[in-house]
């Protein structure tokens, strides 16, 4: 069954100023968005996207990305995994054959697509989401999460007879946690050859985002069909600890190892700058032009080939709750920022600010609104 959790009138309030939606990669004046609505197997009520939004003003009051009446943002499209997030609370992991007590615990919406989603939806960027849950309790939450985050779910497959991943996070006392995933409709159930309307989704989109946590057959589809129309692509390198095919690789154009990441890939050092280069070097010897590395409390870097690292360090916060989606709320901000056209320094700095959620606990309940972030860069 193939079907949105939600209708998107509870979530977007569209007007649109031409009757059909176009784009600089658009080759005809026909609505690639307009799909077959006749068919009895689509349930999904699909509309244009974004050519001007506002998000429920309850909710999330709008704030205009640009102030030219003509321009029309191009949505970023997540592709990824959707979570059940079981927290638990510990103040030091067990050790082998151990019980201990957690002081509390608490299921929230996560994965690290469905993360990475609701950030760009939280920033006020027209943000749509493609994926899989299944018809329980988890799909559920993990659906009304992204709905109130202002996140297009057109694109949203529910699947029956397959549960909805979930992930047992275990918080520390000092804020670091580990993490145990169950796949459940990320790994399972997905058709072999991706809907018509999900790549023209894709091949429409301003920016893709993609991570490890579904199969890389789905990954290798969106990023080629992104690849084919123009359409930049971010790999999240977190997920699967799985060499990654070169074949998907050679469809990304930046691709966002964290520092374990890129020392487990590459079967190299990092503990030194110059070890990272190294690492990185790598990366670019296998096509990949763009290195974009969060590397902790070190702050974050871009590596173009053939340039200059552009380092960026970390943004200090008051304390540190939860580091749990931390690194997709800056690889989702740094998205957000790279299409709506911003340098590739401020777009690591936009990032760096969006990543003070570790000053919250869970990962999509503790992601910036766009005034915060703004804010916050206003007052460095």
């Amino acid at each position: 069954m193939r079907t949105a959790a939600f209708s998107p009138s509870n979530h977007w309030n569209a007007t649109f100023r031409n009757s059909h939606f176009t784009t600089q990669r658009s080759k005809t004046n026909a609505d690639p968005f307009l799909f077959n609505t006749k068919n009895p197997l689509n349930h999904r009520q699909v509309h244009p996207p974004f050519p001007s939004f506002s998000i429920n003003p309850s909710k999330n009051p709008p704030i205009p990305i640009s102030q030219d009446p003509n321009f029309h943002p191009l949505p970023l499209v997540v592709v990824g995994s959707a979570n059940a997030d079981i927290y638990v609370e510990i103040e030091r992991l067990p050790n082998e054959g151990e019980t201990i007590s957690a002081t509390s615990g608490q299921t929230l919406a996560g994965g690290k697509g469905a993360n990475q989603a609701a950030c760009g939806g939280k920033l006020r960027y027209p943000t749509y989401f493609l994926g899989q849950v299944g018809e329980d309790a988890h799909g559920k939450l993990v659906s009304q999460a992204l709905e109130d985050s202002g996140v297009n779910l057109d694109h949203l497959n529910i699947v029956s007879g397959t549960p909805t991943g979930h992930a047992v996070v275990m918080l520390q006392s000092d804020g670091q946690n580990s993490i145990i995933i169950i796949g459940g409709t990320n790994m399972c159930s997905w058709p072999e050859v991706l809907p018509d309307e999900d790549l023209e989704l894709v091949k429409n989109a301003g920016i893709v985002l993609l991570q490890r946590e579904i199969p890389d057959f789905v990954n290798n589809q969106v990023a080629k069909a992104a690849r084919s129309a123009g359409v930049p692509v971010i790999l999240d390198a977190g997920g699967m600890d799985t060499p990654i095919p070169r074949e998907l690789l050679s469809s990304v154009d930046i691709f966002s190892p964290n520092e374990t990441e890129l020392a487990r890939l590459t079967a190299m050092p990092t503990e030194s700058f110059e070890q990272i280069c190294q690492a990185v070097a790598k990366f670019h010897e296998m096509g990949i032009k763009q290195v974009l590395l969060k590397l902790g409390d070190k702050g974050s870097a871009l590596f173009i080939e053939g340039e200059n690292p552009i380092k960026q360090p970390i943004i200090k916060a008051k304390k540190v709750l939860d580091t749990t989606g931390a690194g997709d709320t800056f690889t989702a901000a740094f998205a957000v920022a790279h299409v709506e056209g911003k340098s590739k320094a401020e777009c690591l700095r936009f990032a760096a600010a969006a990543a003070l959620c570790v000053q919250a606990k869970g990962a999509i309940p503790s992601m910036p609104v766009r005034e915060s972030v703004s804010d916050l860069l206003q007052s460095l």
